[in-house]
């Protein structure tokens, strides 16, 4: 079993009086991480959410009701525990009434989970967000060598654990992952019935990687106004799909101030969405395809070992532009990234005088480990 980071972290936080809640995309493995934790656990009881019987067990918000829910036992898991109403107010019945029990709660819908929890919680949880298998994960379960030589492999088909795992399927893993669970949170608890209309968005989305998104072209191109296309953009990140980068403007007036990029979580679900499996030496939008991997693996690495980061693009208004900016304790880095090492890049000189001391750095497949894994 590829040992994922999250292990340790989670069992360092049990029995310390607080709800532990996972959160992450359907299918990254938050169930198969807690039954490899509860295999090695007495009295644990395991609730699936998305079980009828289990959303009715949980239907009376009563102290009552859960002692005798959790009693004789000393872990409770909830997996997709968005499936259950008020899952927040009856987290903090349990985390106030029932102190000697850890509760672990997992959840795909970020956006319900995260509006019900945040204030009926506060103070009673340690929140984890969970991906799909990391570089990081994978050069610790094989090696920095055998996971270079898969770098074009991983670019075209992601790290969802099964599609990892299963060789010469992903193809089929990655269609099942985008037609059976990529929208099923959002088109449910959104009650969403132009499912058509997202997948338009998305595949629009897949071809503007590492460009400015503009909401008002994007409802031109699928036949939705700005505020819907703005709606479902926030709902698909909040379901763990896509993510947004802000432009960063402090010094000049030509900066953009309210532009946005939009990335995809896992490359392979945006090759999957455009149904595009071609090798890397035969694809254009190859340098695309770097960047979305090598900002989603630098995403992964900085949550996982808490690294506070704010991050951001640059670009002015005559095009001049910085792929990537993080802002870490202050510092400014500045990264341009590179699909070939041999073509040269330039780093413009607008940005690098109107940012004396930021640090720049040109990233290639023959250093991006060390930008991944950098922690200042």
């Amino acid at each position: 079993m590829i040992e994922r980071i999250l292990e340790k972290k989670l069992i360092s936080k049990f029995y310390k009086g607080k709800t532990i809640l996972i959160l992450g995309p359907r299918q990254v493995g938050k169930t198969t991480l807690l039954k490899k934790i509860a295999s090695n656990l007495k009295a644990v009881l395991w609730l699936n959410a998305d079980n009828f019987e289990i959303q009715s067990l949980f239907e009376v918000a009563s102290s009552t009701r859960f002692k005798l829910i959790v009693k004789n036992y000393k872990v409770v898991i909830i997996d997709e525990a968005q499936s259950i109403k008020n899952i927040g107010l009856k987290l903090k019945i349990i985390a106030d009434e029932i102190k000697d029990v850890q509760i672990i709660a997992t959840g795909s819908s970020a956006f319900d989970l995260a509006n019900e929890l945040n204030e009926p919680l506060t103070g009673r949880k340690y929140e984890f967000q969970m991906y799909p298998i990391s570089f990081e994960e994978m050069v610790n379960y094989s090696s920095l060598l055998e996971e270079l030589n898969l770098l074009s492999h991983r670019i075209i088909y992601g790290y969802y654990p099964d599609v990892v795992i299963n060789q010469e399927e992903e193809k089929d893993l990655l269609k099942l992952l985008a037609d059976s669970y990529l929208f099923k949170d959002i088109l449910i608890w959104n009650k969403i019935k132009k499912s058509d209309k997202i997948i338009k968005l998305l595949q629009a989305l897949s071809f503007q990687i590492g460009n400015q998104v503009s909401y008002n072209n994007l409802g031109n191109l699928i036949g939705l106004d700005s505020e819907t296309v703005e709606r479902y953009i926030i709902l698909l990140e909040k379901s763990f799909i896509i993510y947004r980068l802000n432009s960063y403007s402090k010094n000049l007036r030509s900066e953009l101030k309210k532009s946005r990029k939009i990335y995809f979580t896992d490359n392979g679900i945006r090759n999957a969405v455009i149904g595009n499996y071609s090798a890397v030496n035969m694809r254009n939008d190859v340098g695309s395809l770097w960047e979305n991997y090598i900002i989603s693996e630098r995403i992964k690495f900085t949550n996982y070992h808490n690294v506070y980061v704010n991050r951001y693009f640059w670009r002015t208004k005559t095009q001049q532009e910085i792929d990537y900016i993080e802002e870490i304790d202050g510092k400014l880095f500045a990264y341009e990234f590179k699909w070939s090492p041999h073509k040269k890049a330039k780093i413009s000189r607008t940005f690098t005088n109107a940012y004396p001391n930021a640090i720049v750095k040109i990233i290639t497949p023959e250093n991006f480990e060390e930008f991944i894994t950098h922690q200042e």
